[in-house]
């Protein structure tokens, strides 16, 4: 146990300095940057933050995607290391659940990036919170976990609604995308999930105990348009359940 203990030290020591890095650049630069200066500090802190746990990333059918303006993707959702993950492609606006709000330091830095934070067990909250994506998904990208809670990766739960009523009346694109995680022999993975009673300091050693993971984020090849909040719902449920199947068989 104490040198198990010993072989985390030295890498929480890195998380430890690369966090007051992000917080430094949050308060010293963002509130002057222009937008394009703060995506490109996002993408370097998180691409850093992988290499700091040793996950390597995997993008798949990026091609789809539009090279400008808004649009909506649902995701399935494992773990808090998603955002950095899909920050380390795509810097975009998240919506994540209140409770991420009142994470010590990650949560203020996911505040200062521009996450939306939405109170789950309240409808009339979702909907407000629809109502402010209206307003930006016409100008940006915009990353949605409609499970509503994280799993172990190995299936998909149900899509919730609310979060699509955005989508459906601007008719942007959305674009399904597959998270998942695996191995150094290229299998399953559920090193990175954070579910249960889990800590976020038991989820970091967890995955820094872990061995060469990849984290896969895979687009459906069609995105869906001029569908109801509903049929977007299942229609991004469908894909992404299919491509979480296929990635085990």
């Amino acid at each position: 146990m104490a040198d198990s203990s010993r072989l985390l030290f030295w890498p929480a020591l890195h998380i430890i300095f690369h966090v007051i890095k992000g917080a430094l650049i949050l308060i010293v630069i963002f509130p002057f940057a222009q937008e394009s200066t703060k995506k490109r500090h996002i993408q370097s802190w998180s691409k850093q933050l992988l290499s700091i746990f040793g996950l390597k990333l995997k993008v798949i059918h990026s091609e789809y995607l539009p090279k400008s303006g808004g649009y909506l993707i649902a995701a399935n959702h494992i773990s808090w290391i998603d955002i950095a993950s899909i920050h380390s492609f795509l810097p975009c606006r998240f919506v994540a659940k209140s409770e991420v709000a009142g994470w010590p330091v990650f949560g203020w830095m996911a505040r200062q990036t521009g996450t939306l934070f939405i109170r789950r067990d309240n409808k009339r909250h979702g909907k407000e919170i629809a109502k402010q994506l209206e307003d930006l998904l016409p100008k940006e990208p915009i990353c949605i976990f409609p499970e509503g809670t994280s799993t172990a990766g190995d299936r998909v739960l149900p899509f919730k609604t609310n979060l699509f009523e955005s989508a459906a009346q601007t008719q942007v694109q959305t674009f399904p995308m597959a998270i998942r995680y695996r191995n150094a022999h290229q299998e399953y993975s559920d090193a990175t999930a954070f579910i249960g009673d889990m800590t976020l300091i038991d989820s970091i050693a967890k995955i820094l105990r872990a061995k060469a993971i990849t984290v896969e984020l895979i687009f459906a090849p069609s995105p869906a348009t001029d569908l109801d909040r509903k049929d977007l719902a299942l229609y991004c449920e469908t894909q992404v359940r299919s491509m979480i199947e296929a990635s085990r068989s």
